[in-house]
């Protein structure tokens, strides 16, 4: 099916997929941001052509295609050694055919990096894309690091949270149907292998990083035998880390705490929904939706992208958007690829345009995008002179 729809989607194009160069290679410099290690469980693709990497990039719908560009300038003013093949998603379109050749592309280069992908229809045949890629590939583990910018002013300082969360079934199972007229119906799916899969990571994840506490978010006292599932699995495998601490707390309260006291949550483990609210959360409190990355992991293919997965169109070709979670995204994704020096210093250049006070409109500031990223080149030309 997919490589059908990828010679459909050339021809209807009437155009080869574009790949995009970098060149040179320059040495990387500490960082102020802290950084997780990568589990060990996640595949990193070998690098082809001479050490370069192609990378499926999806530019996705709103800001998605401009912050994109300030990637590739970036990347090739670092001299990066990634090229970039082009797909774009028509969100308009009557057929699946440009999906199928995204996933075709990212199954066939094992990384991509995407904006949101829009899907604007809202009849109840028309999936979520963005759903039906993670699903696809069976990337059933988002990472997001939470961490404070000194930079920014918040309500909260020095947090330092990792959310784990379940990405391919729950409530996005995407299984609604209309019962009887006027009664709708929508299954949360919650599985035994699937919540001992992300359980295990998160205490794994823990324990390579030198993490003390997981702890699991659910409403297990009203969905008794789905949120119950996947509490009880989290108990048993807690079991089998006597080093790291377990505790679980209902998702209302969670909120609540981490707005009180976000100083208590060190790992957050959490099922598909609470963990998109979770992550929200924890993004407004570090400053907004334009700083922080996500990952998405499965056991074959990885997929990076901004943290709260908003396509932002009211703003789009505005010169206002912020391009600092899109570069995050990049830079996870180059260390992911095992491109570290690369990673270090456009990290570096991006801590220094943030925490010097240079901010687009929705950190406080008056900064267009252009100087942000003008910004970060500067400090990239510092570094390598």
């Amino acid at each position: 099916m997919a490589a059908r729809s990828l010679v459909r989607y050339a021809q209807s194009k009437n155009v080869t997929p574009q790949i995009h160069r970098c060149a040179a290679s320059l040495s990387g410099f500490e960082i102020q941001h802290k950084t997780p290690i990568i589990s060990k469980r996640m595949p990193i693709p070998k690098a082809h052509y001479g050490g370069r990497h192609t990378v499926s990039l999806l530019p996705g719908a709103g800001i998605g295609p401009e912050l994109m560009k300030y990637v590739k300038e970036v990347f090739v003013f670092a001299g990066v050694p990634v090229d970039f093949e082009d797909i774009d998603i028509n969100p308009n379109a009557d057929n699946d055919d440009d999906l199928d050749y995204a996933i075709a592309s990212i199954r066939r280069n094992g990384v991509a990096l995407k904006g949101n992908i829009e899907t604007r229809s809202t009849e109840a045949e028309v999936k979520s894309r963005n759903v039906a890629l993670r699903n696809e590939l069976d990337l059933y583990v988002n990472v997001l690091h939470c961490v404070s910018y000194p930079g920014v002013t918040s309500r909260q300082k020095n947090i330092d949270i990792v959310i784990i969360r379940q990405n391919t079934e729950g409530e996005y199972a995407m299984l609604e149907h209309e019962s009887v007229d006027g009664v709708v119906e929508s299954m949360k799916i919650v599985t035994r292998p699937n919540s001992e899969r992300i359980a295990r990571y998160a205490f794994e994840y823990a324990k390579r990083n030198g993490r003390k506490k997981v702890t699991t978010v659910h409403k297990a006292n009203i969905m008794k035998l789905s949120d119950g599932l996947f509490l009880e699995i989290s108990r048993d495998v807690a079991k089998e880390y006597p080093d790291i601490q377990h505790n679980d707390m209902i998702i209302d309260n969670t909120c609540m705490q981490l707005v009180s006291n976000p100083h208590q949550f060190d790992v957050v483990l959490t099922t598909n929904l609470y963990g998109s609210i979770v992550s929200n959360v924890c993004c407004g409190l570090l400053g907004g939706a334009g700083l922080l990355s996500g990952k998405n992991y499965g056991d074959h293919y990885t997929v990076f992208e901004p943290g709260t997965r908003n396509t932002g169109g009211k703003i789009a070709g505005k010169n206002i958007a912020n391009p600092v979670a899109m570069l995050n995204a990049a830079v996870d994704m180059l260390r992911h690829l095992g491109h570290k020096h690369h990673a270090l210093i456009i990290q570096n250049a991006i801590n220094k345009t943030i925490n010097a006070g240079i901010h687009t409109r929705d950190l406080g500031g008056t900064a267009t995008s252009r100087e942000v990223i003008d910004s970060i080149l500067k400090h990239i030309k510092i570094q390598s002179n």
